[in-house]
């Protein structure tokens, strides 16, 4: 795709904005590819790169997908953010990189052929090892020429995450845009050593990730609430117009805790993602194949269910729930979650996200 362009070049910090050897100029849409690799037989690999860019000046994101290679959810947030449809911006520039990780998504794999996470090998290096190749490209060509970033992630293989943005709280600029995104949950972290996110913000670039759903699925839900983040950024950054769309409520979370299996079993749950649980409820019971309780799982503190297996078959010592910590009362907490209740897209990719796992309530009497 090539749109016609006003004259003149695209600049940042008085250089021009160059991706995969091309010039980009103000009032563009460019797709792009980063020669990256070859295949056995010589043929070349390449990263696929739509460059979105303003007739006016302003901000410089990068959307950045598929980093882990199995993670599609942000493949269909960038599909319906810049490919479904015109992203008219009013200013600034918009970065797209659906597909970050190609060898990991032909594969179905979270890694690259030498089984090396690139979550891990951020900022590479142009001689390195075939993922240190990938990330120093990716990183060059995008992430530096950018003043945010946005990062899109799934839960692990067999889990899934309640939509959920992971920020390093204690900087300004990267709490304001992960508020701005629109999440219930914000959790604070500053990423990984290696990782995207915590290297952007190394180099003074605000970044985020948002952790929603499950591998190798491209989830309606999901999809909505993270295209609608997306454009909330945007608008935060008055890139486009319009005030972002908040959430039926929102907390900054900075403990959370693993709750694990202590037999190995076949689950039954009782909780799915997103609700809130108090200490000492039930979350699920495990059994043995005949259906003999073995042990009841229960919630060790109050809080709101940010990831769970979905796997029912454990062995001693997996994680089956992992739940976000606010510094809310359990009360105060409830009083704010009752706005989801109902109609609404958070509510929606709430009970979506639970049909892909048997969660069985106890009736009321």
């Amino acid at each position: 795709m090539r749109k016609k362009a006003a004259s003149g070049i695209v600049t940042r910090l008085g250089n021009p904005l160059v991706v995969a050897g091309e010039l980009i100029e103000p009032g563009c849409t460019r797709d792009l590819r980063l020669g990256y690799s070859q295949s056995y037989t010589g043929i070349e690999v390449s990263v696929p790169v739509r460059v979105v860019a303003a007739e006016k000046p302003g901000p410089i994101l990068f959307v950045a997908a598929v980093v882990h290679g199995d993670e599609l959810n942000g493949l269909g947030i960038i599909r319906e953010l810049v490919f479904d449809q015109p992203l008219e911006l009013r200013r600034g520039v918009v970065i797209a990189v659906p597909v970050v990780n190609v060898y990991g998504m032909d594969a179905h794999s979270r890694y690259l052929p030498d089984r090396r996470d690139p979550n891990r090998c951020f900022p590479g290096s142009r001689s390195g090892s075939l993922t240190s190749r990938l990330t120093h490209l990716v990183f060059n060509e995008v992430i530096r020429q950018c003043d945010y970033g946005l990062d899109l992630h799934t839960a692990a293989v067999r889990r899934t995450n309640y939509p959920n943005i992971r920020a390093d709280l204690d900087d300004p600029k990267v709490r304001r845009m992960a508020r701005a995104f629109g999440c219930e949950l914000i959790v604070h972290s500053r990423g990984a050593e290696g990782s995207l996110r915590r290297t952007a913000c190394r180099r003074g670039i605000p970044t985020i990730v948002l952790e929603a759903g499950e591998v190798w699925k491209i989830e309606p839900g999901v999809v909505a609430l993270g295209a609608q983040g997306a454009r909330n950024v945007l608008k935060h950054l008055k890139m486009i117009d319009g005030k972002p769309v908040p959430p039926p409520f929102q907390v900054e979370v900075r403990k959370s805790v693993w709750v694990r299996a202590e037999h190995g079993g076949i689950l039954k749950f009782r909780c799915g993602p997103g609700e809130l649980v108090q200490q000492g409820q039930l979350l699920a019971t495990n059994h043995d194949i005949f259906g003999h309780i073995l042990n009841e799982i229960r919630s060790p503190a109050d809080g709101i269910i940010q990831g769970l297996t979905t796997m029912p078959a454990v062995k001693p010592g997996e994680p089956v729930f992992h739940i976000a910590l606010p510094r809310l009362s359990f009360a105060a907490l409830k009083r704010r979650m009752a706005a989801r209740a109902g109609e609404g897209l958070h509510h929606e990719v709430q009970e979506q996200l639970a049909t892909s796992l048997l969660v069985k309530k106890r009736r009321r009497r």
